[in-house]
């Protein structure tokens, strides 16, 4: 059964004060299957005093109780990742492996930063006279405001409440509205483990409304958002009129270049593996692929055969490959980047349809030659859709690769040394994977440059931005 999911402040899970709820449905069906309790400032304020009082407490816990506590969550998340999936395959959509596999990623994130506790070093700075000692220590920001979206409801916020707690700070989550029950059971898992109260704090609501409030406010002094550019663009300002410490996480449109000497094999398993993962609503996803032209017809087939074999359907159903798409939204904006292609001149060579109609299902689909004037060459599609364009030259391809303002992440497959060093330097992009797929975890930086955003969401990189450094300097008497 699918909870009515509440929120959490202070140590409890709660109604909202109005009483005010959010009908969840599910995508697959369309049906309405809970519904989630929708925060006001009362609420908000209420956040806020915890966090603050939470944070006084967290920030004296040393690191090794810290990473202990940590760790305990991340089993408790284990022995939950069944049940828990099924909840975020009931709002989201994604298979049931997928959202295992995505719980059971998100405990070993919270493993690497508990770890990345212990590890918040300062140093000793050599001083030019006799008697004095010069460290730099690093202390907690403070409490933080996170903001996530609903394509990887654990993942997204995972990340964010990792850090913030291996750092020593207590935090506030706004978890998507559309899948909150899977967050929930996330945050659950730390109470469980002995979090005190006021650390975490769990939020729901019109998102406009929490996001203008808590950034500016003054007990906030940190802000992790996720989510598309033009939202990411507001917030970004918003933190900085108020000189907060901001990670932003933005939107892409990953280049995926195959070269000529590349094994073609691979690449088309691999990319269209990973282009229909989640539907296609990956910030990381592949979407324009760009195959040089010896190997264009070759690639095309072989992706396009990939495409038709997947199996779409309900991701609670045994052998789904791809379930729906989490809301109608998707579907309207698939069916209009489709239209404008074709009437530019694009061919559909699989897909291009809605699957019945019922839930927000919609066929894997290939597009080619696309003309660069086309929407879907400059606007990330976030679906289940594929661009193949042929390219001739090393530095054609790299002009169309970096014509974008977005920077997140791309792709290449190559079985040249020379090429691979190359296309890696050349590429203006915060993550490059280089024929295979690996990006996205804990241990390896995660974040884009230009439009993409700033600061990083994995590695040793990510906790710096919820720490502040502080000098001190000591002569003695």
């Amino acid at each position: 059964m699918y909870p009515d999911v509440t929120l959490f402040i202070d140590g409890s899970w709660t109604k909202a004060a109005s009483g005010q709820s959010i009908p969840v449905v599910n995508p697959a069906t369309g049906e309405r299957i809970g519904s989630v309790a929708h925060a006001e400032r009362v609420d908000l304020d209420r956040a806020l005093e915890a966090a603050e009082k939470g944070f006084k407490v967290w920030s004296r816990v040393s690191a090794f109780d810290r990473s202990k506590l940590m760790r305990k969550a991340a089993n408790i998340l284990r022995e939950r990742a069944d049940s828990i999936a099924r909840l975020m395959t009931m709002e989201q959509g994604k298979p049931l492996v997928e959202a295992k596999g995505e719980t059971l990623a998100g405990a070993d994130v919270i493993d690497w930063f508990a770890e990345e506790a212990r590890r918040t070093y300062g140093r000793v700075v050599p001083a030019r006279a006799e008697g004095i000692y010069q460290l730099v220590v690093k202390e907690p920001v403070g409490p933080v405001a996170a903001f996530t979206p609903w394509n990887f409801p654990i993942n997204q916020v995972v990340r964010k409440l990792s850090c913030a707690l291996a750092a020593g700070c207590s935090i506030i989550v706004k978890a998507p509205e559309e899948t909150p029950a899977s967050p929930a059971e996330l945050i659950r898992a730390f109470v469980d483990a002995g979090v005190p109260a006021g650390v975490i704090n769990l939020v729901y609501g019109v998102p406009a409304e929490i996001s203008e409030y808590l950034i500016p406010h003054p007990l906030i002094r940190k802000i992790s958002f996720t989510g598309s550019t033009s939202v990411g663009k507001q917030l970004a300002a918003l933190a900085g009129q108020h000189m907060k410490r901001a990670t932003m996480e933005l939107g892409g449109h990953a280049p995926a270049i195959v070269f000529d000497d590349a094994d073609v094999d691979i690449a088309s398993k691999l990319l269209a593996a990973n282009k229909f993962r989640n539907a296609g609503q990956v910030c990381v996803s592949p979407t324009r692929m760009l195959v040089q032209e010896k190997s264009y017809d070759s690639f095309v087939e072989k992706f396009v055969t990939a495409a038709k074999a997947v199996k779409v359907g309900d991701g609670q159903e045994t052998g789904t490959q791809m379930g729906p798409m989490a809301n109608p939204r998707r579907i309207t904006a698939m069916e209009g980047f489709i239209a404008d292609a074709v009437k530019s001149g694009a061919q559909v060579r699989t897909g291009g349809n809605r699957i019945g109609n019922k839930g927000n299902f919609f066929e894997p689909t290939v597009l080619t030659n696309v003309p660069r004037e086309a929407r879907v060459m400059s606007e990330e599609p976030f679906g289940p859709l594929a661009i193949i364009n042929p390219f001739s030259t090393f530095d054609e391809v790299v002009t169309e690769a970096n014509r974008l303002p977005y920077g997140l992440a791309a792709y290449a497959y190559t079985r040249s040394a020379k090429t691979a060093h190359a296309i890696a330097a050349a590429v203006e992009t915060g993550m490059i994977s280089i024929n295979h797929h690996g990006l996205a975890l804990p241990e390896v930086p995660f974040g884009g440059v230009k439009d993409s955003g700033y600061g990083s969401e994995g590695g040793l990189e990510a906790i710096e931005s919820y720490l502040v450094t502080k000098f001190v300097t000591q002569a003695g008497l």
